[in-house]
């Protein structure tokens, strides 16, 4: 495909920016969502499906795992707000690259309109301006959906020694959005991941998306954070999500 082949709304929520600046690099500074999108396919039904579709595609690590885990499929639907990382999503016969962004209503109201077997969403959906929202118009694409997203204690100490907020919310908050219109299963998992130096560790908080391009200290801030952030690690925490629609 080539890019004309896209329409780009060019109002991209800013942690689709973030990913889009950084694509080509991304498959580089992704090992957390890596292993992630590995146990979220772990989670699925191995039957056929007729079609599926990944929310969030990124460079393609949920449909890199269903191929490895033999999940059959006849249709897969790679989905992104970034065209960046649809052009780095693997290509075949059966996928089709389609630009969604999930935070744009009229995106929203034009995907529901189409039905799916299954939703994945592998790290994405905790970007969601309104999940709540997203998740009305989701619930009515698919009976089946099953999805991670990172929680406000990724990064935790790091917060809490800088004193800023998280841009993520809750566990608590993401069941309260999934409850409304799923009949789910949670789960939450904890990562840490361990880095040489201080210096490779906030590289790679720059690189991975995982901060969701919000940018909350200047340049002493950080410097300082670095002296004083006490681990060799960092900290991940991620909810995993087996729902299936209510009104479907």
């Amino acid at each position: 495909m080539s890019h004309k082949s896209y329409k780009d709304t060019n109002n991209q929520h800013k942690p689709m920016k973030e990913f889009s600046r950084f694509a080509c690099e991304y498959n580089t500074y992704n090992q957390i969502q890596t292993i992630v999108a590995n146990e979220l396919v772990n989670m699925i039904e191995k039957r056929e499906y007729g079609s599926i579709v990944d929310i969030g595609c990124g460079t393609g690590s949920v449909y890199k795992n269903c191929i490895e885990k033999g999940i059959i499929f006849s249709n897969f639907y790679a989905t992104d707000g970034s065209i960046d990382m649809l052009f780095e999503h693997p290509e075949s016969a059966k996928i089709e690259k389609q630009l969604f962004n999930f935070n744009l209503e009229s995106s929203c109201v034009l995907f529901a309109k189409n039905r799916y077997d299954l939703l994945l969403s592998s790290s994405a959906l905790q970007w969601c301006s309104n999940l709540e929202n997203t998740l009305s118009h989701l619930s009515c694409t698919s009976k089946y959906l099953t999805a991670s997203l990172f929680t406000n204690n990724t990064f935790k100490t790091i917060h809490g020694t800088a004193k800023i907020n998280s841009p993520l919310q809750s566990s608590e908050e993401f069941i309260k959005a999934f409850d409304k219109y799923y009949d789910a299963t949670y789960e939450l998992r904890s990562y840490k991941l361990h880095f040489k130096s201080k210096e490779e560790m906030f590289r790679y908080i720059k690189h991975s998306g995982v901060s969701g391009g919000k940018h909350q200290m200047g340049y002493k801030e950080t410097k300082a954070l670095i002296v004083n952030y006490p681990y060799d690690y960092l900290e991940f925490e991620v909810l995993f999500v087996n729902a299936k629609s209510i009104g479907f």
